[in-house]
């Protein structure tokens, strides 16, 4: 029977592995690289701009530049970012963030839709601002957020307890395959900081829920996970969307390994379905393995390499440790994985 008592709630939040960054000793992140990043991709107003697409703003890269500000224990950034978020984002009435903001359009929000691993990043790097700065007033904005997940985000499916991607279009009755998950979502090193402003026996349920499904989305030849996988039955590439493990699929072992589950024989499927040649990431057609992009960039090779350090304490190669900003999605990538070896895995280093 799954756990519904508030002493339960707690326990887990006391079990569950410290995320990474959440150490009491100082930033993970340190302020040169930071300084590096937020020159690239923060601008004077605290938004952080998506180079790659078209120079817009979101609710994932808000939640990135909030947690790496906490991450580089840089309170007057984190609180910059937190104000653009606050303003520009957090208009929906059920207390989520909308997703997309573009300064080339009026109105600037383009997309009022949610993104839920937005919300879970804000959420999250809140919590921990607020206990790492003792901002009472960031805790509950944490806890307001937290709740909205919890209430509006969250789908009981066939014994499971799901991470509905958005809070339109995903769910049993908005399509013919719903509901649709995205298994990137699952940020699972927020999930224990969640519980501690908003306690629940669901956010542990939705962990072990993420990790059941990530044990079972296992596709085509390189037994990956699709970016995009409808449980109206078993796990498979939902309809409408790349069945491919693509760019959103590619951070999983990177949120596994930064909170410390996923357990060796998952890890190892992963790094096998999609390490390249040369140690490029490859994204690949989940029904037949063909590849369909081999990523070179380090923030992106980095995750193969992390892998490598925690199953084989194989050390990061010369040609990853130092960071050099390239695009917005690769470079935050980059940053959490440095940050993740430097406070966790430094014998890698």
């Amino acid at each position: 029977m799954r756990w519904r008592t508030a002493l339960l709630a707690g326990l887990f939040a006391l079990m569950m592995p410290m995320a990474a960054g959440a150490a009491e000793d100082g930033g993970s992140v340190s302020a040169e690289d930071w300084a590096q990043y937020k020159s690239r991709f923060l601008d004077p107003g605290g938004r952080i701009i998506d180079d790659a697409n078209g120079n817009v703003s979101h609710s994932e890269g808000q939640g990135y530049g909030l947690l790496l500000a906490v991450l580089a224990e840089n309170p007057a950034d984190f609180a910059l970012i937190w104000s653009f978020t606050r303003r520009e984002l957090l208009l929906r009435d059920d207390g989520l963030a909308a997703w997309k903001w573009s300064s080339a359009e009026t109105p600037h929000i383009i997309d009022i839709n949610n993104a839920t691993d937005g919300d879970i990043l804000i959420a999250y790097a809140l919590v921990l601002a607020g206990e790492r700065w003792k901002r009472e007033d960031y805790l509950q904005a944490a806890a307001r957020i937290a709740k909205a997940i919890l209430d509006n985000t969250l789908l009981d499916h066939g014994g499971r307890t799901l991470l509905l991607p958005g809070v339109s279009g995903f769910g049993t009755t908005d399509r013919a395959d719903g509901p649709v998950v995205n298994p990137s979502y699952w940020i699972f090193e927020a999930f224990p900081a969640l519980n501690r402003v908003a306690p629940s026996p669901r956010w542990k349920e939705l962990s072990d829920d993420g990790l059941r499904l990530l044990n079972t989305a296992q596709s085509g030849p390189r037994k990956l996970p699709a970016d995009w996988v409808s449980l109206r039955t078993v796990p498979k590439p939902a309809q409408g969307f790349p069945a491919e493990f693509g760019y959103n699929a590619l951070r999983i072992p990177l949120y596994l390994v930064r909170a410390g589950l996923g357990g060796p024989d998952l890890l190892a499927r992963l790094r096998e379905g999609m390490a390249g040649s040369d140690d490029a990431l490859v994204l690949s057609d989940v029904a037949t393995g063909s590849v369909k992009a081999s990523l070179t960039d380090p923030g992106y090779r980095f995750v193969n390499h992390i892998l490598a350090c925690v199953l084989d304490r194989v050390p990061i190669p010369d040609s990853v440790k130092v960071f050099s900003p390239t695009q917005y999605y690769p470079s935050t990538l980059h940053l959490l994985g440095l940050s993740y070896v430097k406070e966790k895995r430094p014998e890698c280093l």
